[in-house]
């Protein structure tokens, strides 16, 4: 795993919106980032996972958090403009930003995917994360040392055959990491990079290898690590780079 231990306190007085938060990897990071003290903003499609979320930070005694529905296979420009107001009226920053929620899609030749398939997997896939980052970034800027994480993947930075629109969907998320830190370096304090997390036992990693064992998969709280390195004052100058939540 990535090697970095986090203080308790890493992320106090810190704001991160994590999407995809209801479930796997985005849960893990929602909790593990109150549990060092960030004000989390939980934002998903799915109004229960979220409250159930929501309601486990709450009982744990850490930092209140903020719950913020949202479909991004839906969603327009308006709403993004929107979300990023009622944050700046609550908060008036954004520390961190983590590029979680993503489709899987259907894994079969390329010849074969369907026109309404193709543009479903680039709405969450692509789409969202930019029209997100693209409202955020006067919030990211009004905070010290903001950090943008975006999740990749294997098959995003080594194509294989069957993987179809996800993995070109990933390797556009990383274009889009590459030119958002390289845009910011020198002229922000916003740091941009991705992290690919590997073989987690979620319930993507289940739809897309089902006669896989789960067990001899980390839970998504064990790749946390990198996570919490990106997002605190630790990875200041760390930018545009691909990391791996496994080491």
């Amino acid at each position: 795993m990535f090697d970095y231990r986090a203080p308790a306190d890493l992320l106090q007085g810190r704001v991160i919106l994590v999407t995809g938060a209801g479930d796997g990897i985005g849960r893990a990071c929602a909790l593990s980032c109150a549990a060092h003290g960030a004000t989390v903003v939980l934002l998903g499609r799915t109004l229960s996972k979220l409250e159930a979320v929501y309601d486990e930070i709450e009982a744990a005694g850490h930092p209140q958090p903020a719950i913020c529905p949202l479909n991004l296979e839906t969603a327009v420009e308006k709403d993004y403009n929107d979300l990023a107001d009622q944050l700046f009226d609550t908060f008036g920053k954004l520390d961190g930003l983590v590029h979680n929620a993503a489709q899987l899609g259907p894994r079969t030749l390329i010849e074969s995917v369907k026109h309404e398939a193709w543009l479903e997997l680039m709405q969450v896939n692509v789409n969202a994360p930019f029209f997100l980052s693209k409202a955020m970034f006067p919030l990211l800027r009004a905070a010290p040392d903001a950090s943008v994480v975006f999740l990749s993947s294997t098959v995003g930075r080594k194509a294989r055959a069957y993987w179809g629109p996800y993995a070109v969907t990933k390797f556009a998320v990383e274009g889009l990491m590459q030119v958002m830190a390289d845009e910011q370096d020198g002229t922000s304090e916003i740091r941009v990079n991705s992290v690919n997390p590997g073989a987690t036992r979620t319930a993507m990693r289940k739809a897309a290898y089902p006669a896989e064992e789960p067990e001899k998969n980390p839970e998504p709280a064990d790749i946390m690590p990198v996570f919490l390195y990106l997002l605190g004052p630790d990875s200041k100058g760390v930018n545009g780079q691909a990391l791996d939540a496994r080491g």
